[in-house]
């Protein structure tokens, strides 16, 4: 029978056996966490790798996620479907186990991991989730959402800004059911952490909120105590902190960064079998050892638990039961077609004319009654963004809700919304700033990279802003968010058009929306209902001439207007102008080719308008057209003023027009 130690020695041994065959990776940080992993994955979590989307399992982050050979190895072991030969394929193209953790490559990968300090922020993210969907479904009797998040991280983590934004806030919200296992090895890429790192991490989390405690991070009776001490603690999230050896059975390299990101060498791996007492070739695990792992029937069991007090509570509870697994499977309400179709129609009689910021804070909270999985938010900005309405009960420090204020946090909120994606049942969105996209860009990148429906709220979207001046004017952003592989831009020009953006954002289930909003008020337009179904292809025929088009002017925004404005004055003067309004490129380049042909006829000259970079752009208009843009940063003045300073005027988009005829 095998001992702990052999269960431990395995990941060690498939860890560095896998690194050295691929020539690549990160051995020492699963050979020093091997103990922590085995208490954890073998005694504590709640998983069945049968079924790895069980809705009420242990959620675990490995927020080191150079450190992957660790979740490859504990997956493989415990009976997920990861086989040797993806063991053995380790970062080669296409393997399931790639070079980090890859959400939707390997089975029982909850998020994933690579860029430090953003693993523990979903972490946060995916207790806050538990946390408030328990408030909103259990019942006395009825704990159908009880399950934990665990996160392994390391020093790096620790480190990264946003570990510290997102930490703070799980202090303030008591989640109890977060756990964080922080590896405290000392060591980084460049080598002792002493001349960069000397935080004393235990006090600074304490003064989070957090419960803490320390232990040998290779005493397994020490970790699993720790373990049911945090359990005890029902307030505060839970940091262990557990002080380890990085490549511990590296006889000659454990301890230093050498082993933190290359292969220990032949030599070495051979060395670290000896001095282990693991007499085993590369990749092959014993009988014994395979038992002592295999979590296959614990896990079936504990969810076929869960699935009788499940049946239990849809009987007492019918209609929340539903509801639960509806929104688990992220599946929109059964009248969401029709409801949506009467909320964009409502809108477009309306034909108000306010800034996008407002219309998106109209359509909240006409979505809101149809949402019960909406989750709002702002980075300290929600009078600004206006992401909340009267139905939303705001997050209060412990007690949940269903809007939350981020505090001036906007990469925690990022990667926060990241886990509570992730978690499922819930549908989060969070404002800020547009030109403050550039602190959470990274976790807005993670939500396109592992495809998640998150939606960013981004007010105040050009030199429109005005006074506050450059800093607060965007003038690159929104081009570079729709260079991001699946993320979704909308910048709508009215009420309607900002209607059918949040609907097509809700609507879409394979990655993140960004919605990019003015400050300054936009004019009412009424749309007959061929066109609103048009504005849902992101890109349409806003006016027209008879016969062909002498040129199209495209636009969005707030310079929609401008564009009608000047077509007006053009075509008075005998030019044939065509108006194009386009929200979303994004959606627009989707369509088929007969149907962008349509809309910008090949061979009719073009002239793009928008506050913002201009070569963007010039896929559109080609080398003959012209973009109306600013390539320099604003000014500080009031925004209607620097529209005309930066030349956003009909004179000048007139004269832009004629220079390309």
């Amino acid at each position: 029978m095998a001992t702990r130690t052999d269960l431990a020695n395995a990941i060690r041994a498939l860890s560095m056996d896998a690194v050295q065959k691929a020539n690549s990776g990160h051995p020492g940080a699963p050979m020093g966490m091997a103990e922590i992993a085995e208490v954890l994955w073998n005694h504590n979590l709640s998983h069945n790798p049968t079924n790895p989307q069980w809705a009420n399992r242990d959620r675990f982050v490995l927020s080191n996620g150079h450190g992957s050979m660790l979740i490859y190895s504990l997956l493989h072991l415990t009976g997920y479907d990861v086989t040797m030969d993806d063991i053995k394929s380790f970062r080669q193209l296409h393997s399931r186990c790639a070079g980090h953790p890859e959400y939707g490559y390997a089975p029982g990968v909850e998020t994933t991991t690579g860029p430090l300090g953003q693993g523990i922020a979903n972490g946060v993210g995916f207790a806050m989730a538990e946390k408030l969907l328990a408030n909103q479904f259990n019942k006395p009797g009825h704990d159908i959402v009880d399950h934990y998040t665990y996160v392994f991280l390391g020093d790096g983590c620790m480190m990264e800004g946003v570990s510290h934004e997102a930490c703070a806030l799980a202090g303030t919200w008591g989640l109890g059911k977060l756990m964080a296992f922080w590896d405290d090895n000392g060591i980084s890429i460049d080598g002792h952490i002493e001349g960069w790192y000397t935080d004393d991490t235990a006090k600074r989390f304490e003064a989070y909120g957090w419960h803490v405690q320390s232990v040998d991070g290779h005493d397994s009776a020490a970790i699993q105590a720790a373990i049911d001490a945090a359990k005890k603690v029902t307030d505060k999230p839970s940091l262990i902190c557990c002080k380890t050896i990085i490549g511990k059975g590296s006889p000659n390299k454990c301890g230093s960064h050498d082993c933190h990101g290359s292969a220990l060498g032949e030599d070495e791996v051979a060395a670290t079998r000896a001095n282990i007492g693991w007499n085993y070739p590369p990749f092959e695990i014993p009988a014994d050892v395979y038992a002592g792992w295999d979590q296959k029937a614990k896990g079936a069991e504990r969810e076929s638990a869960w699935n009788a007090k499940f049946d239990a509570y849809a009987k007492a509870f019918p209609a929340e039961a539903a509801e639960f697994k509806r929104r688990m499977a992220g599946e929109l309400p059964a009248n969401w077609k029709e409801a949506t179709d009467k909320m964009i129609a409502a809108f477009n009689d309306k034909a108000e004319g306010v800034a996008s910021r407002k219309a998106s804070q109209n359509v909240i909270g006409a979505l809101a009654p149809l949402l019960p999985e909406f989750l709002g938010g702002s980075a300290d900005l929600t009078g600004s963004n206006l992401t909340s309405t009267g139905s939303f009960k705001h997050v209060s420090g412990k007690e949940p809700g269903n809007y939350i204020s981020y505090g001036v946090r906007e990469f925690g909120m990022a990667a926060i919304m990241n886990g509570m994606a992730l978690h499922g049942g819930l549908l989060p969105f969070g404002g800020t700033f547009h030109m403050f996209s550039d602190y959470m860009k990274n976790g807005m990148r993670m939500s396109a990279l592992m495809k998640q429906r998150v939606v960013y709220v981004l007010t105040h979207d050009s030199i429109g802003q005005g006074e506050d001046g450059p800093t607060h004017q965007p003038v690159e952003n929104t081009s570079g968010l729709r260079y991001i592989p699946r993320m979704t831009v909308w910048r709508p020009a009215d009420a309607t058009e900002t209607a059918v953006a949040w609907v097509a954002a809700v609507e879409k289930t394979d990655g993140p929306t960004s919605l990019v909003l003015s400050r300054q008020n936009l004019p009412g337009i009424k749309h007959d209902a061929a066109q609103i179904d048009l504005i849902r292809k992101g890109g349409y025929v806003f006016s027209d001439v008879a016969g062909k088009a002498d040129v199209i002017i495209i636009a969005n925004g707030s310079e929609l207007d401008l564009a009608v404005k000047a077509a007006a004055e053009l075509n008075a003067a005998g030019t044939k102008v065509r108006v194009v309004s386009m929200p979303s490129t994004n959606v627009f380049d989707a369509q088929d080719q007969a149907y962008r042909d349509s809309v910008l006829t090949p061979g009719v000259k073009r002239v793009a308008i928008e506050a913002a970079h201009p070569d963007f752009w010039r896929k559109y208009v080609g080398l003959e057209g012209a973009v109306v843009g600013i390539d320099t940063f604003g000014e500080s003045a009031p925004g209607g003023a620097l529209m005309k300073h930066f030349g956003f005027t009909v004179e000048n988009v007139v004269k832009t027009v004629k220079s390309v005829l």
